[in-house]
């Protein structure tokens, strides 16, 4: 991953809306090549997905479909002749029994409806130009295939919800069956993910990621212009666009300077999808950022993976980050499921005389200055620097489990930092050993424990300094042999170790990780248990410097700061979609029950280094003082009180949703 200064500089002009048709262009010419007769299947080239070759031409479908929907509807259907016939073709061909082409119907297996969704909004969304020239016969079959999704209650319990609705809500439209029953229930189902200030978890779990903007706050936007929607929102839409906004103030400050997302959670092969939300908000006219800030954000995030290689040189997108990585992608992922990423080009939805494409650029968060903004939904603290252009996350609440679950921690989504020029270390050991960006116990035989599901104590920005607390039942896990990549941490016997408890202290590049051991299991010998802390992983590293490593862009520093500790370096091949050889740095102490050690974590670009910062810790009953001298010369003392335990706390609701606490059954 390169971070190339001239791509850290803001520049107001923009690539223009031609550079976004022409790039849309060349995704729907590099499939063409690889569809059907009847072109109702798209295979590009790769190994058949976890669901075979049925569904791969289907997503490949229907996911160019929706590049091919935003395309037409923003020309009006002039002059896009060539591309409306194209798809037409391939839906009459999908959805009629007896083609060869024929498609998979959502009976037949769950994907389908999935895809399914993406059919009907762009059927609606096209309506005047497609569907007003199906035969009659077609527009049955269209029906016919939809309408099973009708009262089939096997959709899980996260933004799949979506899928029911625009489906529906689509056959409502053109006098198929729909249910009145089936919307208001996942309306509610969505109502319920709701989080403070603006935020949606992807389910029950503590699922924070990508899916809150390219899925959940996406479709309430894109489903508010079907036809019909009005009669059936009940007036909740100002409120879903209320929350977007409120979002979309965090949703800026997370991408990089050189327009890279968040490299955490699942899906992340759907790239350029991460640019959806900042087009929503365009759709939706938000109030609170501009249609330019709006523009130039999504500009970044796409633009930042054009110029990295994707798509490839044959103009596709690959099962990868910059480039092919199979391991990047779920199990279940096919050839064609990173054209998911259709989703980032929503813009070109626009006309060429709308508004935005003449607004002026506004620059994202990053690129104006240093910041540090506290996220409480996640858990999360974000610190951005303007000199790298790096944007990190500090992770205490996010984890893809449930409240009091004992299950693995997921490297996509429970380790304690991420950031947008390092990934999460993905091979096979990743899953069972947390080593980057973790804290861990180990025992003599060399297991390190997870911490989902940990419970916050704290998330909030003092004197500058981004502060944020968790506390864990550290337990040992003995897989269960058989596992399902949905990107959750593994299942097994869970063995308990003790609880541990962890403060981060943000500023700058700079965290101040502070541990203590509370109390350990009676039956564990603590003269044999080291903890551990691992710092931020380099793809490619070269060269260690004392307590650093370096890959000649980027310096991950880990350094103690109160205890003794051994350092190492451990090495992992073929871990990380940013290089072959990931280098992570760590640092070992004795487990000690009721004392505190630290350790600085930093990330930083070469050419922003900065010194080492003073730390010291006095102790006053239930209350911990940390005063620290950072290396600008600020002192900062932040208090530290006692546990808050999450049984007992309230949960952070969504100010529109009116509901009370959510009860959260296994």
């Amino acid at each position: 991953m390169t971070l190339d200064a001239t791509n850290l500089v803001f520049t107001p002009a923009g690539r223009g809306r031609d550079w976004w048709t022409q790039f849309a262009d060349r995704l729907l010419a590099g499939l063409r090549p690889y569809a059907s007769e009847h072109h109702a299947q798209l295979i590009p080239p790769g190994a058949e997905g976890g669901y075979g070759r049925a569904v791969d031409g289907l997503e490949g479908f229907a996911r160019s479909l929706l590049i091919a929907g935003f395309r037409i509807a923003g020309e009006r259907g002039q002059g896009v002749d060539e591309l409306i016939d194209f798809y037409a073709g391939g839906v009459a061909a999908g959805v009629d029994p007896a083609s060869p082409d024929r498609w998979v119907r959502p009976q037949e297996h769950p994907q389908a409806k999935v895809e399914a969704a993406s059919i009907a909004l762009v059927l609606d969304l096209t309506r005047d130009w497609i569907w007003a020239n199906f035969t009659d016969r077609t527009k049955q079959q269209v029906i016919d295939y939809l309408t099973p999704i009708v009262g089939d209650d096997g959709y899980p319990r996260n933004n799949w919800l979506w899928f029911r609705i625009v489906v529906e809500t689509f056959l409502r439209s053109v006098g198929g069956p729909w249910s009145a029953g089936d919307i208001e229930a996942d309306l509610a189902l969505h109502d319920s993910f709701l989080r403070a200030d603006g935020w949606i978890s992807d389910g029950d779990e503590r699922a924070y990621d990508h899916y809150a903007g390219w899925a959940l706050h996406l479709y309430p936007v894109l489903w508010a212009r079907m036809a019909g929607t009005r009669e059936l929102a009940g007036g909740r839409t100002v409120h879903d666009v209320a929350r977007l906004d409120r979002y979309l103030l965090d949703a800026r400050r997370l991408v990089g300077g050189d327009g890279s997302p968040l490299i955490q959670g699942r899906s992340l092969i759907y790239r350029f999808a991460a640019a959806a939300p900042f087009w929503a908000g365009v759709l939706a006219e938000v109030p609170s950022t501009s249609a330019g800030a709006l523009r130039h954000a999504a500009e970044k995030v796409v633009g930042h993976f054009a110029d990295h290689g994707a798509p490839d040189e044959r103009d596709l997108l690959s099962m990868g980050w910059h480039h092919p990585w199979r391991p990047l992608a779920q199990a279940y992922s096919g050839p064609a499921s990173p054209y998911w990423a259709a989703k980032g080009l929503l813009g070109i939805a626009l006309p060429a005389d709308h508004p935005v494409w003449a607004a002026p650029a506004e620059p994202l968060p990053v690129e104006t200055g240093d910041a540090v903004t506290a996220v409480r939904a996640p858990g999360w603290i974000i610190s951005a620097t303007q000199a790298d252009g790096i944007v990190r996350v500090t992770n205490h609440g996010a984890d893809h489990a449930l409240p009091d679950s004992r299950v693995g921690d997921s490297p996509l989504y429970a380790r304690f930092g991420y950031s947008t020029a390092t990934s999460p270390l993905l091979d096979a050991p990743a899953w069972t050993h947390p080593l980057e960006q973790s804290v861990t116990v180990l025992d003599a035989a060399g297991r390190a424990t997870h911490r989902a599901a940990a419970e916050v104590l704290d998330t909030r920005v003092e004197q500058g300094v981004g502060i944020a607390g968790s506390v864990a039942e550290a337990h040992w896990i003995a897989p269960d042999p058989h596992q399902v990549d949905h990107g959750s941490g593994i299942t097994g016997f869970a063995e308990r170790a003790g609880r541990l408890t962890v403060w981060s202290l943000v500023r700058g590049p700079q965290e101040v990780r502070l541990v203590r051991l509370d109390e350990l299991t009676d039956r564990v010998d603590p003269a044999t248990l080291r903890l551990r802390i691992g710092g931020w992983p380099l793809a490619t590293a070269t060269a260690a410097a004392g307590q650093a490593l370096t890959d000649g862009r980027l310096i991950s520093r880990l350094a103690p700061v109160r205890g003794q500790a051994a350092n190492a370096a451990v090495t992992s091949a073929d871990a990380s979609p940013l290089g072959p050889v990931s280098v992570t740095p760590t640092l070992t102490f004795q487990a000690a029950a009721g004392q505190w050690i630290g350790a600085l974590v930093e990330l930083t670009g070469v050419a922003a280094t900065v010194g080492e910062p003073a730390v010291a810790l006095t102790e006053d009953g239930d209350v911990l003082t940390v005063a620290v001298t950072w290396p600008d010369g600020l002192v900062t003392a932040t208090h530290l009180t006692g546990i808050r335990s999450a049984a007992g706390a309230p949960v952070d609701r969504d100010p529109a949703d009116g509901s009370g606490q959510k009860e959260i059954h296994p």
